[in-house]
């Protein structure tokens, strides 16, 4: 198989895994270039030189391509913008923020782009500043989503229809059935993040990767809408962050009850009802942890064989 995506980033599978806070560090992103996605090192969770180290890390892992996501919301974007240049990384992933920032920057130092958008409108601006391609993330993912609510059966055909450049589809794709509806919308790609939030290179805490194995249907939901929209498993902390909305809390009330490091106290530290807890919708169809080679394996093989049997059908 071969398209834009896989050329550009030189993968053999146009699978790619997330740039996920307190999950993505250079073992899984690592891993996952290994047996042939793109890996991603999510730079959100990572002060400068701790990103830096893991950058070389995963060089030393890996003599295959990876990237880096940069969310465009923290202080220290500048200094992580520079690290990437200093480090020859080649590939970087920019969220959470306006694409308009640093597109040029990374392409004037030979880095291709591409920037994570909920809507046709930042997917048309990013085409617009030069970025290579773009991640179209539906209402169903975990982390940081969009105030539009759009899910990504929605989504995906909205945005392959307004830009030129490849789309790589993201939000509830965890199995080659979903990743072939995904290219049936239009997309070159997947972006997968919970599932492999639970391999066992992730950097997650064990107690977090056992509570998304045992999610059911809706043990997640959207939360601080009125700051960053995140998606969240229930706990204490998502019950004390829907009354106080419920109250109609203003921005300074959930800034404040959210706190500093609420995410690297649940996710990555373990505490599973003080912290907060990032995930998507398809968490209730994760069952098992496992190495993350595996992962991509059995997304790759359900995808082609799906695909096979929709060639066989009388449709």
């Amino acid at each position: 198989m071969s398209n834009r995506i896989i050329n550009l980033f030189q993968i053999q599978y146009p699978i790619i895994q997330a740039g996920m806070v307190w999950c993505s560090g250079w073992r899984l992103a690592a891993a996952v270039s290994s047996a042939g996605g793109l890996g991603i090192i999510g730079a959100g969770s990572m002060c400068p030189d701790v990103l830096r180290d893991h950058i070389r890390k995963a060089k030393q892992a890996t003599d295959r391509p990876f990237a880096v996501n940069v969310p465009l919301l923290y202080a220290d974007t500048e200094r992580v913008m520079q690290i990437l240049v200093e480090e020859s990384v080649k590939i970087t992933f920019t969220s959470a923020g306006n694409p308009a920032l640093w597109t040029g920057f990374l392409k004037d130092h030979g880095i291709a782009v591409v920037h994570v958008v909920s809507n046709t409108k930042f997917a048309k601006k990013a085409e617009a500043c030069g970025a290579d391609a773009v991640v179209a993330e539906g209402f169903e993912a975990g982390g940081h989503n969009g105030r539009e609510e759009t899910t990504t059966l929605c989504l995906v055909p909205m945005v392959a229809d307004a830009v030129q450049i490849p789309v790589i589809a993201a939000g509830g794709i965890s199995s080659g059935r979903s990743m072939l509806a995904a290219m049936a919308l239009g997309a070159e790609a997947v972006q997968i993040g919970s599932a492999f939030a639970v391999a066992e290179e992730s950097s997650a805490h064990p107690a977090f990767k056992e509570r998304i194995i045992h999610a059911a249907e809706g043990d997640t939901r959207l939360r601080l809408q009125k700051l960053v929209p995140v998606r969240l498993l229930k706990n204490s902390f998502e019950a004390a962050v829907a009354a106080a909305e419920a109250e109609g809390a203003d921005e300074a009330t959930l800034s404040a009850l959210l706190g500093r490091a609420r995410a690297k106290l649940g996710m990555f530290e373990g505490n599973m009802e003080e912290g907060e807890l990032e995930i998507g919708q398809v968490s209730a169809m994760l069952t098992a942890i496992r190495p993350a080679a595996a992962i991509l394996e059995e997304i790759w093989q359900g995808f082609l064989s799906e695909k096979e049997k929709l060639d066989k059908s009388s449709y």
